[in-house]
């Protein structure tokens, strides 16, 4: 293992007991996001489930397959069973109390969480700083890659908009912190909060990555 990693393992020690609630809170905003993309296209309460499971847990799951890990949602029924509430939620409420907006600010802070807890969880699992910062990001948006491709809207990743570059901002600093000796929960809150407010300067003003012009 490099030296590097050294410093990060007080991180990795701490996952399971100083943030236990960023992967539900997580997993509850993307499944949500997952179910709204089917109340879009007035889709039965099956496709709900669908759109929810597969938002909510996309991430989670490429990042253990990558690091080989066991998948999270087959060994945790809490996992799932968001996914499932999550689903029936939106299907038993007003369509207006879910505002695009809302849900964009919601989606801001699972992004920032889940970005710190992907990136923490591949440090568990002794993945070196760089490639742990990817799988924070992986954990964070994989899943509305999934939902995108499948409800067949253009993916985040083709977007200006940034959305990823927040992610990679929250998981990316994690690690940095992390490399540093800032213990593990200054260090995840500090991440998160970062990654939340360049995605909602994103959000408020409109701002983008400067695209390509040849």
């Amino acid at each position: 293992m490099p030296p590097p990693l050294a410093p990060l393992a007080p991180l990795a020690q701490q996952l399971g007991t100083v943030l236990p609630w960023a992967d539900l809170a997580g997993i509850a905003v993307f499944a949500a996001s997952g179910a709204l993309q089917a109340a879009r296209r007035e889709q039965t309460l099956v496709t709900f489930a669908f759109f929810a499971a597969i938002t909510g847990t996309g991430g989670g799951t490429t990042r253990d397959l990558l690091i080989g890990a066991p998948i999270f949602w087959i060994h945790d029924n809490r996992a799932l069973g968001v996914c499932l509430i999550m689903a029936l939620v939106v299907w038993v409420t007003p369509r207006h109390w879910w505002r695009d907006r809302t849900l964009d600010w919601l989606d801001a802070l699972g992004l920032a969480a889940y970005s710190v807890y992907g990136a923490s969880k591949a440090l568990a699992y002794g993945v070196p700083p760089l490639p742990a910062a990817v799988m924070g990001v992986v954990t964070a948006c994989m899943g509305g890659v999934f939902r995108d491709v499948l409800a067949g809207e253009p993916s985040i990743i083709l977007r200006p908009e940034i959305y990823v570059t927040a992610a990679a901002v929250s998981a990316g600093l994690f690690v940095l912190l992390g490399l540093i000796g800032l213990p593990f929960a200054p260090a995840a809150g500090i991440a998160a909060v970062a990654g939340f407010t360049l995605r909602a300067l994103a959000i408020k003003r409109g701002l983008a990555l400067p695209a390509y012009r040849g």
